[in-house]
């Protein structure tokens, strides 16, 4: 989506379902799902007992290992995996260069009539703001880089709690695996238990392997590669900012940008 400020046009972020996310967790679930029923009994897959003790064991000792304001956080970044805010490297310092140009053609006051169009960015927004304001280029920098560390580290805290309930919820399975087996031998004289018993045992495991290996670890790799991706464009934004401030030129500002980007993404925005 593009809006025009300034004379110059102004592409803004776009968020959409990650089609990867959603089609490999529907596709890996669906799978497993189709192998059940083509075994003729779906309904011995579903267990009570075993849903609680992996469920909500690994969710209760991952939270002693967090705060609840922490668990609370992942739990609302770990939807944007889903729902995903796309941005493009290259398209974010053709911004940032089209910017540089009208404060330099123009002079920075001219950006007055771009920052509103920079508000599904928020950190471009204010250090934008910031520069229009007379802020000195080195330390509208340096406060964007205090802001860009904060949201990485929130987006490192929010992947390491994934990490950590991948690792809990195989030992909560074999948890429930030993519950089932202790049940079972201490009823042995009752045969009626021995198979309640062993679906706990053996359903318990599968369950923890289910949610380590295709929810909670996909999720944390998902989540560090948006995060990785974020990074990378509010670097550029950093840069973009701090170099207008101060009032160096546009094709300088090139140059620096495609220092750090990936040979791939690379713009030629002056030649």
């Amino acid at each position: 989506m593009m809006a025009e400020a300034g004379g110059i046009q102004i592409s803004r972020a776009k968020t959409a379902l990650d089609l990867a996310t959603v089609i490999g967790l529907v596709a890996g679930f669906g799978l497993i799902v189709s192998a059940i029923v083509i075994g003729g009994s779906p309904e011995s897959f579903i267990n009570i007992p075993s849903v609680l003790i992996v469920i909500g064991g690994t969710f209760s000792v991952t939270t002693m290992c967090f705060s609840l304001t922490e668990m609370m956080r992942a739990m609302k970044v770990v939807m944007k995996t889903i729902s995903h805010t796309s941005r493009d490297s290259s398209e974010a310092a053709i911004q940032v260069l089209k910017i540089a140009e009208l404060a330099r053609r123009q002079g920075v006051l001219s950006l007055q009539g771009v920052t509103e169009q920079l508000k599904s960015e928020p950190l471009l927004y204010k250090g934008i703001s910031m520069v229009v304001d007379g802020t000195p280029g080195e330390e509208v920098e340096g406060i964007l880089r205090k802001d860009m560390h904060s949201t990485t580290q929130r987006h490192i805290s929010s992947a390491g709690i994934l990490r950590k309930a991948a690792e809990f919820a195989p030992a909560m399975g074999l948890i429930g695996t030993l519950i089932g087996l202790v049940q079972m031998l201490g009823n042995l004289d009752d045969p009626s238990t021995i198979g309640p018993s062993m679906a706990v045992a053996l359903l318990t495991t599968f369950y923890g392997a289910v949610l380590a290996n295709m929810v909670f670890a996909p999720m944390a790799a998902k989540l560090e590669r948006n995060s990785a991706e974020e990074a990378m464009v509010n670097n550029i934004y950093v840069m973009g900012a701090s170099s207008i401030g101060r009032q160096e030129n546009p094709r300088r500002l090139e140059m620096m940008l495609n220092s750090v980007l990936p040979p791939s993404k690379r713009v030629q925005y002056f030649d």
